[in-house]
């Protein structure tokens, strides 16, 4: 298809794919003659992930090192995982002392080498922020995050497909950025309805 079919069936403009390539997030099509291009069904779906990353608030910079990982996948499944974090995930701050996030994420399995000090450094960038806020999570919360989020983490590294690697790597990068948001709009629809059901008097 050319450029222009493109467009029309993956609703991104010309113009925006054209970018998209200069910018190395999406390959360019088969050259057909000097200044026209065919592009298949790779390119659409190319697309469709880029869109989901950049719509879901993912940097340029950060869409091509996603998909970077997508072109050029890790052997190891783990490190496939590390590699979609370290695409949004700030770098290391050697400043952050890290002693209090290592001791919270050990209630998740964690041990010294079995994660990358990037995501260990977002723990303490969290707390830190807590912290300046004057705000703690309660005792009796902090056992209820971890063993939630260990819950949903299993299931969502239970279902990493195994049937090919383009779809393995699709499911940890997507799934890496674009649940995020679901996972926090849902929490706060259960916070919602949790505090209805505590404090909503008895309906008349």
């Amino acid at each position: 298809m050319k450029i222009s079919e493109l467009a029309k069936q993956s609703s991104v403009p010309a113009p925006t794919i054209k970018y998209y390539i200069r910018e190395g997030l999406l390959p360019e099509g088969t050259r057909t003659a000097p200044t026209q291009a065919e592009y298949d069904e790779s390119h659409m779906r190319r697309l469709r992930v880029i869109r989901a990353l950049i719509e879901s608030g993912v940097s340029i910079a950060e869409t091509r090192r996603m998909v970077e990982t997508l072109d050029d996948p890790p052997a190891q499944p783990h490190l496939l995982l590390g590699a979609a974090h370290a695409a949004v995930t700030p770098p290391v701050d050697e400043t952050l002392d890290l002693t209090a996030a290592a001791r919270l994420a050990a209630g998740l399995g964690w041990e010294p080498e079995k994660c990358d000090d990037a995501v260990l450094c977002g723990v303490a960038r969290a707390l830190q922020g807590l912290e300046k806020a004057g705000f703690s999570v309660p005792d009796e919360v902090m056992p209820v995050y971890l063993e939630s989020i260990r819950r949903i983490a299993d299931a969502e590294i239970a279902g990493v497909p195994t049937d090919s690697v383009e779809s393995a790597v699709s499911y940890v990068v997507l799934g890496s950025v674009l649940a995020e948001p679901l996972l926090l709009a849902l929490r706060r629809v259960a916070q919602q309805v949790s505090s209805a059901e505590r404090f909503s008097g008895p309906a008349s």
